[in-house]
């Protein structure tokens, strides 16, 4: 399996978020945003395939998940394989609060607890359960999915949409280190989109509404590095993380029909030793696509040849998106992480900078597997938390 470009791909592809709002584990992008860095990543096991290999190997009876709207959620997965290739996933999921709301209105807890009947018709809800079927495609990867209703995420502003009905065809090679890379996505929507427990009245995003669309994209990267360390590891000793074994400083470039990018990557240690040898620093700047850099660029030119004050909205349209993430390790194999976006205020004189949408997890790396850990995030701006599994990511 190649490396996860979670962090890179975001802003050429349209990624789905994690959240613990859907059964699956996951949020689509609305079209045409891209998603914050620590929400992101790239190809990656589905949520019943996380649960399921964390039910075999890491003895874990099921997963917890929380939101503010639907509280603490439990889910567990019954796995059939069909053949080395296909199985299929029934995955299982408890809401502590609908249950017990659910006992109260059939006549209080303590009646209902005795009457199994009335218990066992609660479990056997079908809005609890999904069923899901995956298989190996060779050199790309393929989702195909059709979901009603289907919960998309919107960069700009954080919020949740309720799409009454959705199908989706994406064709993706699968990416490099270095070299081209191309992405294709069929879409269609039907029925009038709601915002997720928000405003009624809000505008729902053009890329919403009922109506088929088709987006095409293509893109080459190129990773350079600054400087890698040549000393010696410790000998006998296996890294917790494999592609997290080697102190550098890189830099890459991505060049594509939706936008170009810049990252920035800096690591200390080897992530051999108990304490103190990993410290890791990722930047990630996206710059506008041509014509609407070329625009704001002409406004700004404009405004400076005519000795105006530059309008807050063409210094905005050509500055670049910037997104920053730092990991450390607190001891062993865990290690704290925090991404966020970078967000300028340029109607404000001083350039007010905040953070953006921040994500802060703690991160488990699976020493025997060489490169793989389990995630336990929690996302202040949406009270969201999950835990995940994730291969082969850095």
């Amino acid at each position: 399996m190649k490396k996860l470009r979670w962090a890179s791909d975001g802003d050429f592809w349209e990624l789905d978020a994690s959240t613990p709002r859907t059964l699956e584990g996951a949020a689509r992008a609305v079209p045409g945003n891209a998603l914050p860095l620590g929400l992101s990543r790239g190809t990656r096991l589905s949520r019943p395939n996380q649960i399921d290999f964390m039910q075999r190997f890491m003895a874990a009876p099921f997963l917890p998940s929380y939101t503010n709207h639907f509280g603490i959620t439990l889910q567990r997965v019954l796995s059939i394989p069909f053949s080395e290739n296909w199985s299929s996933l029934l995955l299982g999921q408890f809401n502590l609060r609908k249950f017990l709301s659910s006992l109260k209105e059939n006549g209080g807890a303590a009646m209902s607890m005795r009457d199994l009947k009335s218990v066992g018709r609660l479990l056997l809800d079908k809005s609890l359960y999904a069923l899901g079927f995956s298989s190996e495609f060779l050199q790309h990867n393929l989702t195909v999915d059709a979901a009603w209703p289907a919960l998309f995420v919107d960069k700009e502003t954080g919020d949740y949409w309720d799409v009454p009905f959705s199908m989706a065809l994406d064709l993706a090679s699968l990416p490099s280190d270095s070299g081209p890379s191309y992405h294709l996505c069929l879409h269609h929507n039907h029925g009038s989109p709601k915002q997720f427990q928000g405003d009624t009245i809000a505008r729902v995003p053009a890329s919403l509404l009922p109506g088929f669309s088709a987006k095409c994209a293509f893109s080459y990267e190129k990773n350079v590095d600054i400087w890698r360390s040549q000393a010696q590891k410790l000998k006998m000793v296996q890294p917790y993380d494999i592609f997290l074994s080697d102190p550098h400083v890189s830099a890459s470039g991505t060049i594509g029909a939706a936008l170009s990018a810049n990252f920035g990557e800096a690591q200390h240690g080897n992530f051999q030793r108990l304490f103190s040898d990993l410290t890791r620093f990722h930047a990630r700047m996206d710059f506008p696509s041509g014509s609407k850099f070329l625009i704001g660029a002409t406004q700004l030119a404009q405004d400076l040849l005519n000795s105006h004050q530059p309008s807050s909205e063409a210094i905005k349209t050509i500055f670049p998106t910037t997104t920053l993430s730092l990991q450390q390790q607190i001891a062993g194999p865990f290690s704290f992480r925090v991404d966020s976006g970078v967000l300028i205020d340029f109607k404000d004189k001083s350039w007010r900078i905040q953070a953006d949408q921040p994500v802060f997890a703690i991160e488990y790396a699976l020493h025997v597997l060489f490169s793989a850990k389990a995630v336990a995030w929690y996302s202040p701006k949406h009270q969201e938390f999950m835990v995940e599994l994730r291969f082969f990511e850095t």
